[in-house]
């Protein structure tokens, strides 16, 4: 049994951990919209400047500096989480 237990907590602490696409786009939606609107990452991909998640990563931070949310690694992966599932679509 308490393997099970010592299992379920590290399922948990992985899963806390990892990026949330919906509460990116609603920090998204409130912070990052006020300035341009989604179809901005919509380019091509021989013409956007965001080739790795990384790139996209750095890009969220750059900008959500810009905003009125003190962005923390967590909103900033969410961000980028939500911003790659939603139009960009690279690989991890």
């Amino acid at each position: 049994m308490r393997g099970a237990s010592f299992a379920a907590v590290l399922l948990f602490a992985t899963a806390a951990q990892a990026q949330d696409a919906e509460r990116g786009r609603l920090l998204y939606d409130t912070y990052c919209g006020t300035c341009h609107y989604e179809r901005v990452h919509e380019r091509a991909p021989d013409k956007s400047k965001v080739s790795t998640l990384a790139e996209l990563r750095g890009t969220v931070a750059k900008w959500a500096a810009q905003t009125k949310l003190r962005a923390t690694p967590a909103d900033v992966d969410d961000i980028a989480e939500y911003l790659n599932r939603s139009h960009y679509r690279m690989a991890k």
